[in-house]
């Protein structure tokens, strides 16, 4: 079967795409991710998704002389406040351009470094032996879980015995009761419930003035926030009682272990400090003198580790979360100096290897996974040749 081409799909197809690949979720509350630039709507032209760490003016010319369809830029170019766009900055150029060719732009940025096979697991793999060492364990330094309006709810109801199923079926039409795959999830157990109806009312059982003892089920089902106001009112209408106890509890979010900012990696044996730079220095791709080595001033690791934080980019938020879940070793992009301080101080090494140079060898792994997802020929999505780290090794 022939797949799709790109004029057959809308944005909106490579927003469902990406964000099956880095779920916005997990991406921090201070990031600014999703569809940056133009209308989910709009169709997609038939030239190539240009992938990119930074959208600059040299990428935007680039991507536009081959027609381009789409950019997905890891780096927002809206990020801070934006009070008006013109083009007396470079970045206002550059988002011109698009606008003015109708080409949307997506950034994934930290939605894609938290996802499980996202950035940071990549960056992580290039610490591993190639000759089959096995990885040994794997988790987030900060594990993420679904934000506040994503985490469901649990309505909990009291019903007559007899009522329960057409009370749990009709919680089911209303959105309740869907766990994964799985549709109409309840549980009832059984129990006595009391009431005394003040005159004028009408029970269901029994009669008003009257302390009425009643066989009855504890139902309760699971409930999305979207679908809560459908599912109690639809519960109000099928309930037998005039006045129906209805509890409804917010559900804690549940972190997933391997999702989430940077990574702990915990390998089988100890290995040389410098055989992991020398690791890191072939996955990147880089030249001598791009590495930095920040050895620990103490500590029998200074030398040999098996504990390693990672994050690209800037990491420097999560190194002290590294050095407290025992890590010997951080490995990041850039760091400040007292940050970098504080760490080989504190006994953990730090490996700094260029802000963007630990971000820009996934985008080739980015664009195979992306033609996966949205289901075209690898060659629609290319990497810009104009992307480039902004300095150069004096």
């Amino acid at each position: 079967m022939e797949r799709p081409g790109l004029a057959a799909l809308s944005a909106n197809d490579l927003v469902l795409a990406m964000e099956r690949i880095a779920p916005l979720g997990g991406a921090e509350t201070w990031d600014n991710v999703g569809l940056i630039l133009g209308s989910a709507d709009a169709a997609l032209g038939a030239g190539p998704i240009v992938l990119t760490i930074d959208l600059t003016e040299a990428v935007v010319a680039d991507a536009l002389s081959k027609n381009a369809s789409a950019i997905v830029s890891y780096h927002p170019p809206i990020f801070d406040g934006l009070k008006r766009l013109t083009g007396d900055s470079a970045r206002g150029r550059a988002l011109l351009a698009c606008a003015a060719r109708g080409v949307p732009v997506y950034s994934p940025h930290t939605a894609l470094d938290s996802a499980i096979g996202g950035m940071t697991d990549w960056l992580a793999d290039g610490l591993l032996d190639r000759s089959g060492e096995a990885k040994g364990d794997r988790r987030a330094l900060v594990s993420c879980a679904a934000g506040p309006d994503e985490c469901p709810v649990k309505i909990v109801t009291f019903v007559p015995r007899e009522a329960v199923e057409a009370v749990r079926n009709a919680l089911a039409t209303a959105g309740a009761g869907i766990i994964g795959e799985y549709e109409v999830c309840s549980f009832a157990a059984e129990g006595t419930g009391t009431f005394l109806g003040k005159p004028g009312t009408n029970p269901a059982v029994g009669k008003a003035g009257r302390l009425e003892m009643v066989p009855e089920s504890r139902l309760e089902m699971i409930c999305s926030r979207r679908a809560m106001p459908m599912a109690l009112a639809t519960l109000k209408q099928f309930h037998p009682y005039e006045e129906a106890a209805v509890d409804v509890y917010a559900l804690e979010a549940r972190p997933e272990r391997g999702a989430g900012a940077g990574r702990r990696v915990m390998l089988d044996q100890p290995v040389a400090l410098a055989t992991l730079v020398e690791r890191l220095r072939a996955h990147l791709k880089v030249g001598n003198g791009t590495i930095q080595l920040g050895r620990a001033v103490s500590g029998v690791f200074a030398n040999v580790v098996s504990r390693i934080g990672v994050c690209p980019g800037a990491g420097g938020s999560l190194a002290p979360i590294a050095m407290r879940d025992g890590c010997e070793l951080f490995v990041t992009g850039e760091m400040k100096h007292h940050e970098v301080l504080a760490c080989v101080e504190g006994g953990m090494s730090v490996v700094l290897a260029g802000h963007t140079n630990t971000e820009r060898g996934y985008l080739p792994v980015l664009a195979e996974r992306l033609a996966g997802e949205m289901g075209v020929e690898a060659a629609r999505v290319v990497v810009s040749a104009a992307d480039r780290c902004p300095l150069d090794v004096a």
